[in-house]
This record gives C-alpha cells, structure tokens and sequence, in this order.
C-alpha cells in the first residue's frame, strides 16, 4: 500500500500551482486554468509512478509522459524544473519570450523532459499510442527470458478539447484494439471550455465512449484534493491489461476566487488581484513570485534520488543482457543512434530499362528490401496495402505479437501522429501508406513531424489523374504542391522503377526530417539512364546532343517519360532539348550554386515544366515567362491515359510549348 499524503504533499501540489500562475502573470499570456486544476493528478503521476531519471532524460526505458492538453504548458514547465530537470528558474521567469527555453506549447527537442510537440489538439493522444505501440513492439523483441529491457509505461494528460477532435477517436479505437495496456490517459474533465461551460458544445458520456472502444475506465470525483483516489486509479490502470481512461474531475483555475470553474481562468492571466487572491485561497504563506518553499523543493527534488537508482538498476540489466544477446544488443544500438545496418542498401531491387512498372510497386520491392536488411523498419496503411504495396513480406501482423505490419485501418489522421509516436519514442523506423489525395487528412500529423524533425517516411501512392475512373474525388491536384509548401518535408516524385529504389535510399539515410514520397498508380516505363543522381534532388537525365541545350523541360513522376518522348520530338525537328529530372525540389534547392547552375543553366531562360498538379509555384525554376504544363482544375472519372490526354498531357501539348518558348510556334521556319 502507497504511504498516506501529508501536508509536504499538499504543499508540492501549490506549489507547482503558484509557479505556473506567477510565470503566466510575468508573460501576461498564457493558460493558468489547466496547470491550477490538474496539478494534483500530475503531481501524483510524477511523485508515486513516473519512471523517469531528471539527470538523464533520455533514457531509453524512460516512462513517457505527453501533455497533450499543450496549452497548459507551465504545468510541465513547473513539474520539470522542479524535479531537477536542466530547466531554471529564470527559465520559468521566460516562459512565452523570443529564444526562450519555456514557449507557448511544449516543442520536443527544445526543452529536456517533453517528449512530444503538442498543443494541436488531439495529436498527444495519438502520439501516446504510438509510444506505446513502439514500447510494446521492442518488448516483444528485446527482452529474452531473464533479461528485460524493455519496460515501461505511456502517460498522456489530456483535455476535454483532446476528446472532441476526431483524432483522439480513430488513436481510442487502434489502442484498444492493440491491447495496450501500459497506455494510461489521464482525462482533466473541467466541464469548461474556451468559450464557456462545456455543455454547451459536449455533452456525450466520455466514459462509455472509452469502454465502448475496449478500454477501462474509472472516475476519480474530487480531483482537486483527493491524491490517495488519484493514486488508487493509477495503480489501478497499471495492473489491467487494456489501455485506461482515468476520468478526474477538477475545478479549472482551482483556487482562484472569482475565476475558478470558469472560462475566464482558461486562456489569460487571472490578472495581478486575482492571482493575489488565488495564493491566499490556497494558502500560500510566500510573499514573492516564483517562490519555492524548501520543503517542497526537497520533496520533489528526490526524483533525481529515485530515477537514479532505476536507471543504474537498468544500466546493470542492460549490461548482463548485452553480454548474453551480443547480436540483438548491436541492432538495439544503432536503432537509438537512428544508425543503420552496414549494407542496408544490398538488396535493393534492379530494374530492366524498357518495362513498365509503377512506381507503387517499385516502391514495394524496394521497402522490402531494405526491411530484410532494418529490422526496427516498421510501418503500415490505412487498409490498402494491396494497393499501396506498403506490406512487408513475410512478417506477422503488429497486433498479433512480434510483427512489423501495422493495420491501422481507415484512420490516416491517427496514423500519422502514430507514427510521429513511434519515432519520438525511438528505437523504430516507422512507414505509413495511404492514396496520396488522404493526405490531406494526415496533413496536421505530417506538419508536426517536419516541425520536430522526426525521421517518418510517409508513403503515398496514386498521386495523379492517373487514378483513373475514380475521378476528381481520388485524383490528387493541389496536394503536392501545398506539401512542398512545408518547411523541412522531403517531397519525392520518382519518374520510374529505379529513382524509386533511389528515393527509399534517400528516405532510410535520412534523419532530421519526414520524407514523403509520392509514388504512381500505372506502370511507367523504366529508363535506360542513370539515375543515381536522383539523390540530388534535380538532375540532367538527357542532355541536347551538343550539351547545350536551347530548351529545358523538367519534369516529375510519370510525365519524365512524356518528356523524354517530347525531347525526341523536338530533335526531329532540330530542337535541341535537355530534360532534367527533378523529383525532390527541397534536395536540389539544398545543392551547391554550381550544381544547380550545371542542371539549370541561368542563360537557358526557355523552359517548360510538366507535372500532372497544380502549376503554381513553377516559376521558381521555369522564371515567370515559363510555360508550366499542369492542372490548375479538378480532375475527370476515365481511365487513366484518356484523362491525361483530355487534360493535355500529350507529346504535342508539350513540343509545342517548347516552341512557344523559342518563339517558334507552328507553322513557323527556323
């Protein structure tokens, strides 16, 4: 039985209160309700559950701990300084400024202790079960009898504003499924939201919603003050072997007299008299802000004590596993150092110029390839992986024990933020697979990975109006272009079978950031060039027979080849044409002047790009007196070349905006 709480404990608990309601006051912004209303649930996680070493945050058999209720960042903040994480008090004195350590919502890798981004509603949700998807896959693999390594639990705090999101629904339903239990939410049920009371937006019974799902539940009543019934439901969901909703009922902005349970305490400082008002209420005896009572200090300081002696009790574990498990201690090594395997690449797939191939199925040689050679490559689909051709050979189902493929089912937005789970919990290289027009669903999800430079590879197959008969509602249009659109996202277009293989080269070496590759329904045929280059980003894949060309056409995906059909056009008519590859845009822009001077020589000012998506944004490399070939109108239900040739992707279209460009039009003499 866990000892009785005292008044140190009580004390902690007000503590982190007034700390988080003085650095909000000092910012004059910030969210004081959540911090005032889930200290106590937080407190109790951190003081009598949380596995977790402050002096080394980063120990992989950590417990996780995600607020995804963000907003409520100097909740965090509070618990991390004050638990002697590398966060100071003039760290908690920044919190909201420019380069400050303490921003607005939590950012993973900026501040030691967050282990996810959130603030965005919902994705916590889904990153925690993605951790704990991650945690329950590496346990299934590394422990070994007498040599656990592998063992710890996922915390999310969540909101009532995490629940309404849609996500947090598809993440519920996947957890359950997964039977995760070693994911614990712990649900600050307010009855408040930004607006105003919640019933006037949320009324549905979240419990019965969670068990419905496959989860178990319990109600903690009085969560302002009651830590022994926090403590019981805790160790409760730790003992059940389905993922646990402890629902805790608080008062938001506890403690303030004439703003707490209310909106006003939710979103702004409760303003110099009130916060006076609210350390009164809570018995605060300190006169300065940013006080922090020396028995309090000491009583939540002794999580670097117990952390310490967990970790050197895991180290030791680790160690006498090592020795016994050389082979599996290697391959845990160089998954946490985001390495990869010596010949990771071996086995990638070759490819005879002249067949047709599409670049999916190309795609899906070659991600199991290279997943004979990674075995901590895991990933799944959004049920398509016989379309996708996202499955890995050979291996089980993830939820049936040891597999690598995932079935996330019809739930692309909890997919993303998964994955985003997998990869900030580390020790996994994690895939996702889905028709490209689904990004959209994923599209928050894959932002927030390129934000925190999570190394994801996010798969999209049927990227055009080669769909085909599905018409405009399955035919991508705006979607890549908007997707180039993020900051630190690799898009990858391959225009065959071989930049394929090349571009998930590109993705598995790849560690600071998404790669999204973006690949074709129909069979394009593989050409005779080489394509190493495609690593580049942007390449010259045939040159005007004198190397200097008259007329540049650029182009990616399935229209290379319709390029490669124009530049010969073009040479019958004593055209000289060069057509250059350019499947990823952010790799070339990252090349050396001379490089991109080299594929794109600035005194060539006739060019013409051809991609089957939206034209804006090709004046970057066609100058604004370009001609880009494109789509700038939704697409048509037909078979794919009919829709192609409708919407003039046609060798003709293109010779002719060549020689539009030359001022040469038809029917003119050289």
């Amino acid at each position: 039985m866990s000892p009785a709480f005292t008044a140190v404990d009580e004390l902690a608990v007000n503590t982190i209160r007034t700390l988080s309601i003085d650095a909000i006051e000092r910012a004059n912004s910030g969210h004081p309700g959540l911090p005032m209303g889930a200290a106590p649930m937080a407190y109790v996680l951190w003081q009598r559950h949380l596995k977790h070493n402050p002096a080394h945050p980063e120990w992989p058999d950590r417990d996780r701990f995600i607020l995804s209720a963000g907003h409520g960042s100097m909740l965090l903040y509070s618990l991390l300084h004050l638990t002697g994480y590398d966060l100071a008090l003039d760290d908690i004195k920044n919190f909201r400024q420019l380069d400050s350590r303490t921003p607005g919502h939590p950012e993973f890798g900026l501040t030691p202790g967050v282990e996810a981004t959130t603030g965005p509603l919902g994705q916590g949700t889904a990153n925690a079960v993605g951790m704990a998807m991650a945690e329950k896959w590496m346990a299934a693999r590394y422990n070994r009898p007498g040599h656990t390594v592998v063992d710890h639990f996922t915390y999310a705090l969540v909101s009532d504003g995490d629940l309404m999101e849609g996500i947090s629904a598809e993440a519920a339903s996947i957890a359950a499924h997964m039977k995760l239990g070693k994911l614990v939410y712990l649900y600050d049920a307010n009855e408040v939201c930004l607006d105003g009371p919640l019933d006037m937006c949320f009324t549905e019974d979240v419990g019965k919603r969670y068990e419905a799902h496959g989860w178990h539940v319990q109600h903690v009543a009085n969560g302002d003050t009651d830590l022994g019934a926090i403590d019981t439901a805790i160790e409760q969901a730790k003992e059940d072997e389905r993922p646990s909703l402890i629902i805790v009922r608080t008062t938001i902005g506890y403690g303030s007299p004439n703003k707490g349970g209310l909106a006003a305490s939710h979103g702004a400082p409760l303003g110099e008299e009130e916060a006076r008002l609210a350390k009164q209420q809570l018995g605060w005896t300190e006169t300065e802000p940013f006080s922090v009572p020396a028995d309090a200090a000491a009583h939540l300081r002794s999580s670097l004590e117990r952390g310490a002696e967990a970790h050197t009790a895991w180290l030791e574990s680790f160690a006498a596993w090592e020795q016994a498990e050389t082979e599996l201690a290697a391959e845990w090594k160089t998954a946490q150092s985001q390495g990869l395997p010596e010949g990771f690449d071996s086995d990638l797939p070759a490819f005879t110029p002249g067949e047709k191939i599409a670049t999916r199925a190309a795609g899906g040689k070659a991600l199991n390839a290279l997943a004979n050679r990674i075995p901590f490559l895991v990933g799944g689909d959004a049920d398509l992986s016989c379309s996708t051709k996202t499955g890995l050979s050979g291996e089980g189902a993830f939820h049936e024990g040891k597999g690598r493929n995932i079935h996330f089912g019809v739930r692309e937005h909890a997919m993303g933020a998964i994955a985003n789970g997998m990869a900030y919990h580390g020790g996994i290289r994690p895939f996702t697979g889905t028709f490209f027009v689904f990004s959209d669903y994923m599209r928050p999800s894959i932002r927030l990975a390129a934000m925190n430079h999570l190394p994801v590879t996010f798969v999209f197959t049927h990227d055009s109006l080669g769909v085909g008969e599905d018409g405009p509602t399955h035919q991508p249009i705006e979607q890549l272009m908007s997707l180039r659109a993020i900051p630190n996202l690799r898009v990858i277009r391959p225009g065959d079978a071989k930049e394929t293989a090349e571009a998930w080269r590109m993705a598995a070496t790849h560690t600071d950031g998404p790669t999204l590759l973006v690949l074709s329904r129909q069979g394009l045929p593989v050409l005779e060039q080489d394509t190493s280059d495609t690593a580049r980003g942007g390449y010259v894949l045939v040159d005007a027979p004198s190397g200097t060309p008259e007329v540049i056409l650029i182009a990616t995906g399935s229209e290379v080849a319709l390029a490669m059909e124009a530049r010969e056009k073009l040479a019958a008519e004593g055209i000289a044409a060069r057509v250059v590859s350019m499947p990823c845009w952010e790799v070339f822009s990252e090349q050396d002047a001379g490089w991109r001077e080299a594929v794109l020589p600035s005194n060539v000012t006739a060019r013409v790009s051809i991609e089957a998506g939206v034209t804006l944004g090709w004046e970057r490399w066609i100058g604004m007196n370009g001609r880009a070939i494109g789509v700038d109108r939704f697409g048509s239900s037909a078979p794919g070349n009919q829709v192609f040739e409708a919407y003039g992707f046609t060798v003709e279209r293109v010779v002719e905006a060549a020689r539009v460009q030359l001022g040469k039009p038809v029917g003119s003499t050289r």
